[in-house]
């Protein structure tokens, strides 16, 4: 699916600051919008519904599912997560850029679907660094960290896949990397064929 805008995937294991560095990304980038996913898991923290995810009960979930409304939806820590077809749809085709926090199923998936998109993922400096900031969370239970640590090898391991490998050491240093990926997707040949087609077509290059 050609479409104007760029689509950026964002995907990391638990506690690996994606969450923090997209919703700095959004505050200096007012070119990109974040397309707010589904999940059946609760609410942590601050976050509220419709901002952070929409929060919906495990029957409506798989409802929608069932009606194609996802681009891709996967279970992730025994949680259902999904990513809204309408929404990225509608702001691509407007020449917006979108950026999705998902996990690395659902990048993949959205691969297929949008060969331009840029897959991002996000590496945490050490497993001890990990363990330690999903400690600092206060969150989650001893056996919900043990569990997402586990996880985070299979997913880490995923990596490879990814267009760009940012490590989250310095937050200050990976939002600088993030930022630069953006920019440099936005600079390539098809992408400034797709977004800025008239130029183009005015210098007789298409």
């Amino acid at each position: 699916m050609e479409t104007p805008g760029n689509l950026f995937c964002v995907a990391a294991p638990s506690g690996a600051g994606k969450s923090s560095l997209v919703k700095a990304l959004l505050e200096l980038d007012s070119h990109l919008a974040v397309s707010v996913s589904h999940t059946t898991r609760a609410p942590r923290g601050q976050e509220q519904h419709g901002r952070e995810y929409w929060f919906v009960p495990e029957a409506e979930f798989r409802e929608m599912a069932d009606r194609g409304e996802f681009f891709e939806w996967a279970q992730v820590h025994g949680n259902l997560y999904g990513t809204s077809r309408r929404a990225i749809e509608a702001r691509l085709q407007g020449g917006e850029d979108v950026v999705l926090e998902i996990d690395w199923q659902g990048a993949l998936q959205i691969k297929q679907l949008f060969a331009h998109a840029v897959l991002i993922f996000i590496l945490p400096p050490s497993w001890d660094e990990l363990r330690q900031r999903l400690m600092r969370r206060g969150e989650d239970r001893p056996e919900v960290i043990a569990r997402r640590m586990a996880n985070a090898r299979e997913e880490v391991a995923q990596a490879r896949h990814f267009d760009f490998v940012i490590i989250n050491a310095l937050f200050e240093t990976a939002l600088f990397d993030l930022k630069t990926v953006v920019h440099s997707q936005r600079l390539k040949y098809a992408a400034q064929l797709r977004n800025r087609s008239q130029v183009f077509a005015a210098l007789d290059l298409v």
